[in-house]
């Protein structure tokens, strides 16, 4: 396919996606040219490293290139992708490439509609805090590393799998953990079996002696497990009692999550012992268990990846605290999808259970907002105040009728506020002192967040 040493232009090299491949490659020995519309932290990373990063995009940009690489984000007339075409130079997208990576690897493969980046980053973390040293790309910023994908020394690679376009099809993972399984991606997957359909696919590509962790709280998610392998090892987890890892216990203070863990043990069920986590919510002790799960499959015991645990520090905008003014504490979330932002704002309620929560909300795509609406009516109901800003559009075209405006009627007590500028100005006249601002958004939305913080010590009085 590619060889170390060639040319390889990366088309959308700010994404998350593509700029992990180009990462892997880079650290592997290609020479790594990218292009996007605009720089990004991310392409800036790369930058630094030596890769030359064009802003925008043209036909001049594939010159010497030995292959191109393109998001699925762009379509297939882009300036780029025909100029290789013409050329006679391979185009290979993004999921043609990630079964080329994980080549000759132990694979952990986390999949889910939600809880994929943390649990991932949670692995990895283990991982690394025990001396396994592995390679890696998950869809958010590694505290500890500052980047979203390595090069590790170990045969352990582990990888978020991404449902979306069916990513993560011919992954070929020996372990698989799967989180979660909602409808979502309304814009690919026309209905829940389709979706369904596709996991199943996925499920079915687990090496025929690997293992499966599928959460039990989620009971599609363990129901699709019926589609593996039968030689396929499955160890479900969750708060249901019937999960061989369990979480029971749970308990939250102002900075810390603990829970015990019961564990099967035979036919009896003992008590492993006691986890402390410093990120919020019961939906992070899930992610948790299933981290646990994976890292004992590949060899680290429970009392280590506990250890390691307790100094894990969320992933890039997952639940992350991005600055503190006048006692107003401002937190970035990924959040977009009505489970997760449920769960983020029960989590930050049981984090600050006396202080105002305004949950600033940019909904991500016209058709997931049309579809869930009626689930993220009930989705921010922890929330003291709620602010609905304007759609971010992503990939798709605007569907009459559905908008913010729209969005914010549906959700009680939700005001909407347009413009990322018109939400900033809001919260810098009215949040007071002691409360907290959770922005959610898989968009540009935490320039709120930024703003704000820019901007309120010359208004405070």
């Amino acid at each position: 396919m590619i060889q170390p040493g060639q040319h390889i232009h990366c088309i959308g090299i700010g994404g998350f996606g593509i700029s992990a491949i180009a990462r892997i490659l880079l650290l592997r020995g290609y020479k790594i040219t990218g292009s996007d519309r605009n720089s990004n932290a991310l392409s800036q990373a790369l930058a630094q490293q030596g890769v030359t990063i064009y802003q925008g995009h043209d036909p001049a940009h594939i010159h010497g290139a030995d292959a191109v690489i393109a998001t699925s984000a762009v379509p297939d007339d882009h300036v780029e992708i025909l100029a290789a075409q013409a050329a006679g130079i391979p185009v290979y997208r993004r999921k043609q490439i990630l079964p080329f990576l994980l080549q000759g690897y132990r694979v952990i493969a986390v999949a889910g509609t939600h809880g994929k980046t943390t649990t991932t980053a949670m692995i990895v973390h283990i991982l690394q805090q025990t001396g396994k040293s592995p390679s890696y790309i998950v869809g958010g910023i590694m505290p500890t590393t500052g980047t979203n994908a390595d090069v590790g020394s170990s045969d352990l690679f582990v990888i978020e799998a991404d449902e979306y376009g069916d990513m993560f099809h011919g992954l070929s993972p020996d372990v698989i953990v799967l989180t979660s399984l909602e409808y979502d991606h309304p814009d690919y997957f026309p209905t829940e079996a389709a979706m369904y359909d596709s996991f199943q696919h996925f499920i079915k590509q687990v090496h025929p002696h690997g293992t499966i962790i599928p959460c039990m709280d989620y009971p599609a998610a363990f129901n699709i497990v019926t589609h593996a392998p039968k030689s396929a090892n499955i160890i479900p987890y969750g708060q249901d009692e019937r999960a061989a890892m369990r979480a029971v216990n749970i308990r939250m203070t102002n900075q810390q999550t603990l829970f015990d863990v019961h564990m099967m043990a035979g036919a009896l069920r003992v008590n492993a012992g006691t986890v402390t986590l410093g990120v919020p919510g019961e939906h992070n002790v899930l992610n948790a268990l299933g981290a646990l799960i994976a890292a004992d499959v590949v060899g680290v015991v429970f009392e280590q990846s506990a250890a390691a645990l307790a100094s894990f520090q969320s992933a890039g905008r997952r639940f992350e605290r991005r600055g503190v003014v006048d006692d107003i504490i401002v937190i970035d979330d990924y959040a977009h999808h009505p489970t997760a932002v449920k769960a983020t704002l029960q989590a930050a309620r049981l984090r600050y259970p006396n202080k105002q929560i305004w949950a600033v909300w940019q909904p991500h795509m016209y058709s997931r907002t049309q579809r869930l609406i009626q689930d993220y009516a009930t989705a921010f109901d922890a929330a003291d105040h709620i602010l609905v800003t304007d759609i971010y559009a992503a990939r798709e075209a605007p569907i009459p009728g559905i908008d913010a405006a729209w969005t914010a009627s549906h959700i009680p007590r939700a005001r909407y506020t347009a413009s990322l500028d018109q939400t900033t100005a809001c919260l810098l006249a009215e949040v007071q002192p002691g409360s907290v601002i959770i922005i959610m958004s898989a968009g540009d939305a935490p320039k709120i967040g930024q703003d704000f913080l820019a901007k309120y010590g010359s208004i405070a009085t």
